[in-house]
């Protein structure tokens, strides 16, 4: 907030007819920013003793008078208390001694002057219009403020459920090591499907067929689908390693479709009539389990009221590029302080697509795969424990994947997500508050958890309220005091922060190193999570809104340096209208921060700061690979 600087200069007068000592006390009023003069100000001036009160406007040079002011007569000096009352400045009150027995031209200590808050509108002043205070313009202010408080308490209830699985999972933590784990017998050893379903993975079908035939089980009790949707030469390069791994002894079944309904959710409905096993292990094709998965996880189905056994997902090309290790530690924050705190305190978790085993009997008594969402695992994660199934999740074991190497692959992904996320909760809310025998705790947790990708919605939200909510505090100084509270929300940042140092998989035995660079990766984490609200926004929209599109798979490469990328024909680049937005806002907040900087008001330009680098690096790396391709 500018300050403007008030220089008094008091002119003595003579005494009245009546022996009463009166001055007349004239001022002027610049402007701290422009250093030019403030018109129509008005200024008040009151006798502390008396309580008499003297009115004064400025005038178009910045000069204001009070004329005859009464002075104690029998007092050394008089106190008086100059103020400005109007709504476009923030009211300071001054101290001003005038010597009663001072005969001379009065003048204020130049090395000490006055100073007041006045507005730095960058664009208008929405509560002044034509000189009069509005009614209107002032209801709307706070409305603006009611709805921008809104998001910022969200986005703090966020925080803080994210905090109550943060410390569920620690405790979990200190409790593991008296956990007794159950032991795999292969005399004992019960039925797998593995299902690889695959849609056009020219680049990886070969890895993860080959990942999968080479698990250490017994081979009359693990068989293979691979559910292939493909439309080009894929099919032709699955049906080839299908022969060759199926000559090896290996029980392997190429099943192609022609017809894509349903995507990933309608391949996997389908082929559950040729399921042969009573379980049923699913990997995407980015992912490259190791031959002993099914032994450290199928031992854990001998609890009967265990319906599905997750494991964490590991990275594959996390150090590519920085892109790949923001979403690696991500990732790694929903599986750990997530997934963990959620199974550590008996919430609903989610089976995570892939990676993950399912008892068939669990799918079918749950109503079987639907894909009336893009996130079916989500959908029927919900459905089977509501009916009583319990989940497992195995910090432990982990199932390496392949991460999106370019930013249009990861919005793709994001897409997906975040819209399949929305479709779930428009789905599944009124399931989850009415359903018989579910615990309060789990119903706040499920509604949260199928909620969460709208926490981008109400980022975006009070983001570009924040731009408003400026202008509020320029033209409105008596709500001032509303928006200072929003600093109480600092706590969400810090909430966060330790929900994902819990998950910080990159700690060395220096811990004051590791908290270092934990914090410069936390917050570009943070930063580009920003630049993506835009887009992660209309993804979610569209899934409250019930608009429909096909499931777009993230793009598979299959390399782990950049020397090894050669391009991906999967890869679809275009520039869209969400890139030439976030361009724009990348620009408007990038003038609010300078603009800020410049007046001194610093209050949001850390935030506006995060907005412009987060959008300016999706923008930036979106042209980029836009030229390249």
């Amino acid at each position: 907030m500018t300050r403007s600087l008030l220089v008094l200069f008091c002119a003595v007068f003579t005494l009245s007819v009546f022996g009463q000592i009166t001055r007349d006390v004239s001022g002027y009023y610049q402007d701290y920013r422009t250093k030019g003069p403030s018109e129509d100000v008005p200024v008040q001036l009151v006798n502390q003793k008396t309580g008499k009160t003297y009115q004064a406007i400025t005038n178009e040079d910045g000069k204001f008078l009070f004329q005859n002011v009464e002075l104690l007569a029998n007092t050394d000096t008089t106190v008086f208390e100059l103020s400005v009352s109007n709504k476009k400045y923030k009211q300071e009150i001054f101290t001003i001694k005038i010597d009663s027995d001072h005969t001379g031209e009065y003048k204020m200590d130049p090395k000490n002057p006055f100073k007041t808050s006045t507005k730095v509108t960058w664009m208008f002043n929405w509560g002044d219009w034509n000189g009069t205070e509005n009614y209107w313009s002032h209801f709307t202010a706070k409305a603006v403020l009611v709805i921008y408080g809104f998001c910022l308490v969200l986005v703090f209830i966020y925080s803080l459920l994210q905090l109550s699985l943060s410390i569920a999972y620690a405790k979990s933590k200190k409790r593991k090591s008296e956990e007794v784990k159950p032991v795999y017998n292969p005399d004992t050893a019960k039925t797998v499907t593995i299902q690889l379903p695959m849609y056009n993975e020219m680049y990886v079908a070969d890895r993860i067929i080959e990942a999968a035939a080479a698990f250490d089980y017994p081979r009359d009790k693990f068989d293979i689908q691979v559910l292939d949707d493909s439309t080009d030469e894929t099919k032709d390069l699955i049906a080839k390693k299908v022969a060759e791994v199926a000559a090896r002894g290996i029980r392997i079944e190429h099943i192609h479709r022609v017809d894509r309904t349903g995507y990933k959710a309608g391949a996997l409905d389908s082929a559950m009539n040729k399921v042969q096993g009573e379980f049923i292990a699913i990997f995407d094709a980015d992912f490259v389990p190791e031959s002993d998965w099914l032994q450290r996880t199928m031992p854990y189905f001998e609890d009967d009221n265990i319906g599905v056994v997750q494991t964490r997902w590991g990275h594959l090309n996390k150090t590519y590029s920085m892109l790949t290790e923001l979403q690696a530690f991500g990732l790694n924050g929903h599986f750990a302080a997530e997934q963990g705190g959620r199974n550590a305190a008996g919430h609903f978790i989610n089976f995570n697509g892939t990676g993950g085993i399912w008892r068939k009997k669990c799918i079918e008594s749950a109503g079987g795969w639907e894909h009336d969402t893009l996130t079916e695992d989500l959908d029927l994660s919900y459905r089977a424990q509501l009916r009583g199934w319990k989940f497992k999740y195995l910090e432990d074991v982990v199932a390496p994947a392949e991460l999106p190497i370019t930013m249009s692959a990861l919005k793709a992904q994001q897409h997906r997500w975040m819209k399949g996320g929305a479709e779930c909760f428009v789905k599944m809310w009124k399931t989850i508050l009415t359903f018989k025998n579910v615990r309060l705790s789990d119903r706040v947790h499920g509604m949260a958890h199928l909620f969460n990708s709208s926490v981008f919605m109400f980022i975006l939200i009070m983001s570009l309220l924040s731009l408003v909510v400026l202008q509020i505090k320029d033209s409105f100084s008596d709500l001032n005091y509303v928006i200072q509270y929003g600093s109480v929300f600092i706590l969400s940042t810090v909430f966060l922060m330790y929900y994902y140092w819990l998950a910080y998989r990159d700690k060395t035995a220096n811990k004051v190193t590791s908290f270092f660079r934990f914090i410069g990766r936390f917050f570009l984490f943070l930063t580009v999570s920003l630049g993506l609200s835009l887009a992660n926004t209309i993804a979610v929209l569209e899934g409250f809104m019930g608009i429909k599109s096909s499931f777009v798979r993230t793009p598979k490469f299959n390399v782990s340096k950049k020397n090894e990328f050669k391009g991906n024909k999967y890869d679809k680049k275009s520039i869209s209208l969400i890139t030439i937005g976030e361009g724009i806002l990348m620009c408007v907040f990038g003038f609010t921060v300078v603009n800020r900087s410049i007046y001194g008001d610093l209050g949001m330009v850390p935030f506006h700061l995060m907005l412009t680098i987060g959008y300016g690096i999706i923008f930036f790396n979106s042209i980029k690979e836009l030229r390249r391709g």
